[in-house]
């Protein structure tokens, strides 16, 4: 009897579950797979005037002449005054916000990617990553790849429009989906990036395409409105930018 009965509530939460899902239209997919997020970019401009702002309070303004790194994340970073022409040097601990301004060389090097593959042209605006305007890094301490002691970087916003309750921060060394060409074509499919940085209340970790569903419910799962429209078993991680964009839309009302 309790067997028939465990047996019976599989079945109930199995249909249940499939009822759930839902079935979008091909434009409101080619809405979800529009990437919202900014560019991100790892080389700032040595021309161009970058601003630090300490955790103290005190501003400087000048020119980002040595950038040091580990696993792509910035955590010193010098800059020779644009006044008094001297250098200076400041460890991540020290800084609190940072404003760039995105190389030549890199935007160059992105846009010729762009062209590279034909999902862009449908997904993605090419003019962020011609991006004039500044780049902004917080201060974040995290756990690299989750993996790692925690540590202070300086970590660049892409979400900064709609991050006052998901901050999502570029990962430098993201790796992104395959596609595939014909004789040298643009490539076909793939180009989707695989990992963030994801900050949640006092949560903050890295996130890949593979643990998208595993987290799901951590994300948006205090919406029940959001979970109802859309629920995990009917997104993919293609639609990630959108829903964090979303979310929080519906979240502010």
């Amino acid at each position: 009897m309790r067997l028939k009965t465990l047996l019976l509530a599989v079945c109930v939460a199995s249909t249940t579950a499939f009822a759930q899902k839902v079935k979008y239209s091909k434009e409101d997919i080619k809405k979800m797979e529009t990437y919202l997020f900014n560019e991100g970019f790892n080389t700032p401009s040595p021309k161009k005037t970058s601003t630090i702002i300490l955790k103290d309070g005190t501003t400087y303004k000048g020119f980002c002449n040595k950038i040091e790194t580990k696993k792509g994340q910035i955590y010193e970073v010098a800059i020779k005054d644009s006044v008094t022409q001297k250098n200076a040097t400041f460890n991540a601990e020290q800084i609190n916000e940072m404003y760039v301004y995105p190389s030549n060389a890199e935007k160059i090097a992105k846009v010729a990617k762009y062209m590279g593959n034909i999902r862009n042209f449908g997904t993605k605006k090419l003019t962020k990553n011609t991006n004039n305007d500044r780049i902004y890094f917080v201060n974040q301490t995290v756990s690299l790849k989750n993996k790692k002691d925690d540590k202070e970087f300086l970590m660049q916003v892409i979400n900064p429009g709609f991050d006052d309750i998901i901050s999502v921060y570029h990962d430098p060394r993201a790796k992104e989906t395959t596609g595939f060409s014909v004789m040298g074509s643009p490539q076909l499919g793939g180009g989707v990036i695989k990992s963030y940085y994801v900050k949640k209340g006092n949560k903050v970790m890295w996130l890949h395409k593979d643990d998208f569903e595993d987290n799901y419910d951590f994300l948006f799962g205090d919406n029940a409105e959001f979970m109802k429209k859309y629920p995990k078993n009917s997104v993919e991680w293609d639609y990630f930018s959108f829903l964090v964009s979303e979310y929080t839309a519906m979240a502010n009302g």
